[in-house]
């Protein structure tokens, strides 16, 4: 184990970790890199920030080797602008290989929207998102079913269930309670495997950790959470102890 002598031979496979990046300069990034990097798959560059980030090439220089994405609300501010072909440019100069493509703020026609994502998978790996981020705009289970089908047969990756960085939209309510209800619906009807939920708090964390396994893929992460919710998977924290160690047929202390 990284950093400690203590064998306790713990140990997962899977768990995509898909970390939210608000304007981390490179010295923050190689300091987090040092400490958390082996548990950082994904680096979603917020929203429109790498557009105003002045020293974004070294940045990345610092990232490469990580997929790095750029968040689906500035595809969709290049969507309205007519900019799709310089933004396939500009991603390729840059190096970048994933790209989001969403229609959380900005109403893309569904056929469009399915036409941008077969677009994009030729020559980028996509991460679509689905749900609002109104958090008055509520969707149906079955459109939710039906709109992640469409969109993992159109040619993403991964599909993302939105939920904003503070955990009050799409799979949230607006209060901060996630819908429990619309994520079984979904989970009866995709592959976990094929989504990435947005869990930007601790209670998430857990919650998915505890209903899916350490293997579920969680997004939204904030970078000082990266630890916390590896130890989470792990059952290092008394949230998800009992369900990931003893609950796995893992023996206790006391055995």
């Amino acid at each position: 184990m990284p950093g400690c002598e203590l064998d306790l031979a713990l140990t997962r496979d899977g768990g995509l970790t898909h970390v939210l990046d608000k304007g981390l300069g490179p010295r923050a990034w190689e300091d987090l890199l040092e400490t958390a990097g082996e548990h950082i798959d994904i680096v979603k560059l917020g929203w429109g920030t790498a557009y105003v980030t002045s020293n974004l090439t070294r940045k990345l220089d610092v990232l490469r080797g990580k997929r790095v994405v750029i968040g689906g609300t500035f595809f969709e501010v290049v969507y309205v602008r007519g900019k799709l072909d310089e933004y396939k440019q500009w991603l390729s100069k840059l190096g970048l290989t994933h790209v989001e493509v969403s229609d959380g703020t900005v109403q893309i026609p569904r056929e469009r929207k399915l036409e941008l994502i077969a677009d994009f998978a030729r020559d980028f790996t996509v991460l679509s998102e689905v749900g609002s981020k109104d958090s008055e705009v509520v969707y149906a289970p079955y459109e939710w079913v039906e709109w992640i089908r469409e969109e993992k047969d159109a040619g993403a990756w991964k599909v993302i269930t939105e939920a904003r960085e503070g955990g009050t939209a799409g799979i949230f309510r607006p209060d901060g309670d996630m819908r429990t209800g619309l994520i079984a619906e979904i989970e009866h009807a995709i592959d976990f495997h094929d989504l990435v939920w947005e869990a930007p708090t601790r209670k998430s964390q857990a919650w998915f950790v505890k209903h899916f396994g350490p293997e579920v893929n969680l997004g939204n992460i904030p970078p000082e959470e990266v630890i916390p919710l590896e130890t989470l998977r792990l059952g290092l924290r008394g949230d998800t102890l009992k369900e990931v160690l003893i609950g796995n047929g893992q023996p206790s202390a006391a055995s």
